[in-house]
């Protein structure tokens, strides 16, 4: 696709022939399977269940997971190649990076033999689809101060609470609850419980959320009434490690928010670019005027370094080395040029850019949420201070 090469940058030295086959594998199977269904999506507000089942055929699911748990043997690498194709085909609301990269990690690294072996073979084929429910209508960014609550009787917990803004709310039949399972202890009370929804009295979907953007992506409120659930679903086995494993994983988190802005940002440069230089204004086309050059100069420019930055961060997080400073960073910078590129580019389509049916103007309403999720860029900028 234009959108690989708008900023001519080379490729990265973790860019493998493996990876670059796989680019063009997800390149090819989203734009034959997935951009076809995107208007029906658009109009219905939501991509059906099964297109979960077709992303775990194509390999795009759980890539960076071992194979011994039914994934594909690769590293965060696979995962950020699939991520960008999927910011490439304008599939802004899938739920999958957070599916594949998020909840299927959190499992791989803290859960016991026995829960890898139950849950990653059926997230890696979409069987499972993943969901983590952290926010709730009080807390936000709090993760220490949430009132869901999981008490122990006997060998099970008894689970209550509401969560919000939950991604892949309606499909979700795997979920990853932050409750408290020690209400007297702050922090150190937080445990993550997984819960299979399929057979679990007590578990009711809310609405499916109307939002600004995304629209077609199932965010959605869940509720916990005294839902039982056997020990064994404490992930990891241990109660209080929650937010210690929550934390420990923002890096890639925040990575991952970082490569669908680059994503995006190099899908609205291509398809800015490919429109000036065919529209016509004054006998011309729009990429002659010197105003539309210089504005397409300052976002190649800042597209350019934001596509380096996000390269070098995710080498680092392929060493183990990458930080949540530098994290931090990467998704607030990235996530804030995304909308300002995305504004900008919309501009230059003029009345058309404000236009329903142009990619660009569901963009720039789907970069909006960028900087608010995973962590506010406020809170970004506190922990960058920090460093100071």
């Amino acid at each position: 696709m234009a959108a690989l090469n708008v900023l001519n940058v080379p490729r990265p030295s973790w860019m493998t022939e493996e990876l670059v086959i796989l680019e063009e594998h997800a390149a090819r199977f989203l734009e034959a399977e997935f951009v076809p269904h995107m208007e029906r999506w658009h109009e219905t507000g939501i991509m059906e269940r099964e297109f979960w089942t077709k992303l775990g055929e194509a390999g795009l699911l759980c890539a960076g997971i071992p194979e011994a748990w039914g994934g594909a043997g690769g590293s965060f690498a696979h995962e950020t190649v699939i991520n960008r194709a999927f910011a490439h085909a304008g599939l802004h609301g899938i739920g999958a990076p957070l599916h594949s990269g998020i909840v299927a990690p959190y499992i791989l690294r803290y859960g016991t033999q026995a829960q890898k072996e139950r849950w990653l073979p059926r997230l890696a084929t979409g069987e499972l689809v993943g969901a983590i429910a952290m926010s709730e209508p009080g807390t936000g960014s709090d993760l220490q101060n949430v009132k869901t609550h999981a008490k122990k009787s006997g060998e099970r917990y008894v689970l209550n609470g509401a969560k919000t803004f939950i991604t892949n709310g309606q499909h979700a039949n795997l979920v990853i609850v932050v409750a408290k399972t020690d209400t007297t202890l702050g922090a150190k009370g937080v445990s993550l419980l997984v819960v299979e929804t399929d057979d679990a009295p007590g578990f009711r979907r809310g609405r499916k959320l109307k939002k600004l953007g995304m629209d077609w992506a199932d965010t959605s409120e869940l509720f916990f009434d005294d839902l039982a659930l056997p020990a064994e679903q404490l992930l990891g086995g241990v109660e209080g490690q929650g937010f210690v494993q929550l934390m420990n994983d923002l890096p890639q988190e925040r990575l991952i928010v970082a490569t669908a802005a680059i994503g995006m940002i190099e899908l609205a440069l291509s398809l800015t670019i490919d429109y000036v230089k065919e529209r016509k204004a004054f006998g011309k086309a729009i990429l002659e005027f010197q105003n539309t050059q210089f504005v397409l100069a300052e976002c190649k420019s800042e597209a350019t370094i934001g596509s380096v930055f996000h390269d070098h961060c995710v080498e680092r997080h392929l060493r183990g080395e990458l930080d949540t400073v530098t994290a931090s960073m990467a998704k607030y910078w990235l996530s804030d040029h995304q909308n300002r590129i995305v504004d900008r580019c919309l501009q230059l389509f003029g009345g058309y850019g404000y236009m329903d049916e142009y990619p660009i103007s569901r963009m720039y309403r789907d970069a909006r949420v960028q900087p608010i999720y995973a962590g506010t860029n406020e809170i970004m900028k506190l922990l960058i201070a920090r460093s100071l």
